[in-house]
């Protein structure tokens, strides 16, 4: 397997469009890296260039050392797996796993061992006679992914392989993928838009946005110290919560006041100084869901704030509770553990963990630390 490294690379289209600017990025051997990030930010595009399939612009692609800019993918020693399966109706799951040894005119006991390989590691010996029409969505999904094993490549690339399966086969092949690459101790690149697909399988994770890398780093450092707002908004299921306001100076103290007035609190000790010395005024505020807490079910121990809000809409999700309402013309929602007997319409205080929350420049929408 291979590192691979992505230098000052970018992808303009004829019109000048930029739909990669300037990525850098470097994947270790045997790393299992995740690009996500909405619709059109670039991360196909970046792994389609990888492959091959996209000409690079401007910058430089690596694998093992060695510069493919121009290699065509053939030679580049690559694998991908695609969202839709591109599987041979009329050939046997032998012979579609086999077709891309034939044309690389390996000899048939050397075709027999890997496809038999792929098969034991996918748990597909019992459906090497079918054609694909036999089997269901995991499976071919599967099949695809050994037309992958069988080259033994040094990179594999998965372009949204789990898309078209539905929510429990997602969950299923999301740890089967996670295992295979664990048992072949492979480089995998895996493209996503869903967040929560990257959190559970990314040793790191690389988030997009408009062509350009907001984040590099592991899931819970994303999660606990995200770079900027729109890494905080992205990563989290619930997302992050945000609420406008400015930093004022009273009695020697700073303290956040949203925009309205209806929240004010002082700042923690070991987020003062950071006020100080970049002089920020107008910020957003940033609290998880779950750092939201209902008054009269489970009072935190710690420093909080308090707000009042009418319930909007509630979420009995039978492992949690999903609580909306709204505050100065924001939607927040607030976590909370197991069913809980609250009615929509009612007013309610809810009270913000401060030792949990986040401050984001609201010119630059960088995380202040």
């Amino acid at each position: 397997m291979a590192e691979v490294i992505l230098k000052n690379v970018s992808k303009i289209y004829d019109d000048k469009t930029k739909a990669v600017d300037n990525v850098n990025i470097t994947i270790a051997d045997k790393e299992f890296i995740v690009l996500v990030g909405p619709s059109g930010c670039g991360k196909t595009t970046t792994l389609r260039m990888i492959a091959g399939l996209e000409d690079i612009s401007e910058g430089e692609i690596l694998i093992d050392g060695k510069v493919i800019n121009n290699l065509p993918p053939k030679d580049r020693d690559i694998a991908m797996v695609f969202q839709n399966y591109a599987l041979y109706p009329h050939m046997s799951v032998y012979e579609n796993l086999a077709f891309g040894l034939k044309l690389r005119k390996l000899d048939k006991h050397e075709i027999d061992k890997r496809v038999n390989e792929a098969a034991r590691i996918l748990g597909l010996e019992k459906y090497l006679d079918r054609k694909p029409k036999a089997l269901s969505g995991g499976q071919r999904q599967r099949v695809a992914v050994g037309r992958a094993i069988v080259r033994n490549p040094k990179v594999f690339l998965f372009d949204e392989p789990l898309s078209n399966l539905d929510a429990k086969l997602r969950v299923q092949m999301r740890t089967e993928i996670s295992r295979l690459h664990k048992e072949l101790g492979a480089t995998m690149i895996y493209v996503t838009h869903d967040q929560i697909e990257a959190m559970t399988m990314g040793d790191r994770i690389v988030v997009m946005k408009d062509g350009c890398v907001q984040q590099i780093d592991t899931p819970l450092n994303l999660y606990n110290l995200p770079a900027n707002k729109f890494v905080a908004g992205f990563i989290g299921s619930p997302s992050m919560n945000f609420i406008k306001g400015e930093i004022a100076e009273e009695n020697f103290n700073l303290f956040f006041q949203s925009t309205f007035g209806n929240l004010k609190f002082i700042i923690p000790d070991e987020k003062k100084n950071s006020f100080i010395e970049k002089k920020i005024k107008k910020v957003w505020l940033g609290i998880r869901p779950e750092n939201i807490h209902l008054t009269n079910k489970d009072k935190p121990s710690v420093s909080v704030a308090s707000l009042k809000s009418e319930i909007l809409l509630i979420e009995p999700l039978g492992n949690q509770t999903l609580i909306y309402f709204n505050f100065e013309n924001n939607q927040l929602v607030s976590e909370h553990h197991g069913f809980i007997s609250i009615s929509k319409g009612t007013i309610h205080e809810f009270l913000i963990d401060l030792n949990k929350i986040h401050f984001f420049d609201e010119e630059s929408e960088m995380r202040i630390t």
